[in-house]
């Protein structure tokens, strides 16, 4: 049926990418219909098959999350007969994706030019650290130098113990769906206009999108942001984690009317009549913090979710993933696939998608692939016979 068309039904990207802000880009488009070709070295593949993981059989955790919906191909880029291979699968091809060091996909002879002479109306996006020029662009980049260097860390942490990264990678997770968005926009601009684009995807930029209120207040006013632990940003003292006698519990009042309510759940009204005026109330820090603090401690977690969500605060208790995963509200989302896993079979879960469309949600194709799992199937479909096939994988071009 027609309704069940997913957006990119019929679009075929070649990946040549590897780690998380690549892969998981393509995933996202995978889960919206596009036949995604993995492309990967022989023997080792993608370097995430066994990151994170002692026991992983080449699928480990980190691979399988980021290339759901893919079909694998193993080429030997150096190979000179990879190149008759790429460039008879190039011309079915709407989209290729890349996150080499900037200036190797063009030595292997597979850069923007190269591919656009043989598919002029190509998307091709390059995703790396800095970007595909400038002073740093061959720099290597990962999650966490990218947090360091873009003053990601200079604002996540307590004043008495330094700057931290966070526990997730948090610019690669980021970029991916940066790189997923420009890709989907540049396929509507050239079904409008059937002319191609490049596309330049770099980690700093998006850790800087990633900051965009701080570095606005910072380029309009030249005010550096401070180390404030759980704090909010807008520094009121109604806005913080507070200890209680079990846990923690995220509380987010910022609004006039949950400041109040805050007061009045401990019966200090006479807070919010002396402290109306938020610039009042971030000077007046160490008095509030008198009674919030021995106040949220003095009953569990559930106590003070219970009073907060009565009165219209926003909060949350500081779950671990375990917890999280167990809200029943997680069973009406998308964002938790199961699928048979692809050694044993065995149901197993997934991150998917981060958001649910009607009709024609995201869904997943296929399990992530073994590695080279798909050579003979992909091979075929460009006219290869099983004999062609075998000369290429004993010569070593698979």
């Amino acid at each position: 049926m027609s309704d069940q068309i997913q957006a990119l039904s019929g679009i075929r990207i070649l990946d040549f990418s590897q780690v998380l802000a690549g892969p998981f880009a393509t995933q996202q488009l995978a889960q919206l219909g596009a036949d995604v070709i993995k492309v990967e070295q022989p023997g080792t593949g993608d370097m995430t098959r066994g990151l994170m993981s002692a026991d992983s059989d080449g699928l480990a955790p980190s691979f399988m999350t980021c290339n759901l919906g893919k079909r694998s191909l193993t080429l030997d880029l150096k190979h000179e007969r990879a190149k008759e291979v790429l460039f008879k699968l190039l011309p079915t091809c709407d989209v290729v994706v890349e996150n080499f060091k900037p200036g190797t996909i063009e030595r292997l002879g597979y850069g923007y030019e190269a591919v656009k002479a043989v598919k002029p109306d190509i998307i091709y996006a390059s995703i790396s650290g800095y970007g595909q020029s400038g002073p740093k662009a061959e720099l290597p980049a990962f999650d966490g130098a990218i947090q360091a260097a873009s003053g990601m860390m200079s604002i996540s942490g307590h004043p008495d113990t330094g700057p931290v990264r966070t526990g997730y990678f948090a610019v690669d997770m980021s970029t991916a769906l940066n790189a997923a968005f420009a890709i989907t926009a540049a396929l509507f601009r050239r079904h409008l206009t059937g002319i191609g684009q490049r596309i330049d995807v770099a980690m700093m930029d998006t850790a800087f999108m990633m900051q965009a209120p701080q570095l606005s207040a910072y380029l309009q006013n030249a005010t550096l942001p401070e180390l404030m632990g759980n704090r909010s940003p807008t520094k009121q003292p109604t806005a913080n984690v507070f200890a209680t006698s079990d846990g923690y519990v995220q509380v987010a009042a910022m609004k006039e009317s949950h400041v109040q309510a805050v007061c009045s759940m401990f019966d200090r009204e006479d807070l919010y009549t002396q402290h109306r005026d938020p610039v009042d109330r971030v000077r007046a820090m160490e008095v509030f913090n008198q009674v919030l603090i021995p106040g949220f401690a003095a009953e569990t977690t559930e106590h003070w979710l219970t009073q907060l969500t009565a009165r219209g605060v926003p909060c949350a208790p500081i779950r671990n993933l375990q917890e999280s995963l167990a809200d029943p509200q997680n069973a009406h989302r998308l964002s938790i696939t199961e699928y048979e896993h692809p050694l044993t079979g065995d149901p197993t879960k997934a991150i998917s998608s981060s958001h649910v469309a009607d009709p024609a949600a995201p869904r997943v194709q296929r399990p992530p692939p073994k590695l080279g799992e798909h050579n003979q199937e992909i091979l075929s479909e460009l006219g290869y016979s099983a004999a062609d096939i075998e000369v290429l994988t004993s010569t070593g071009v698979l």
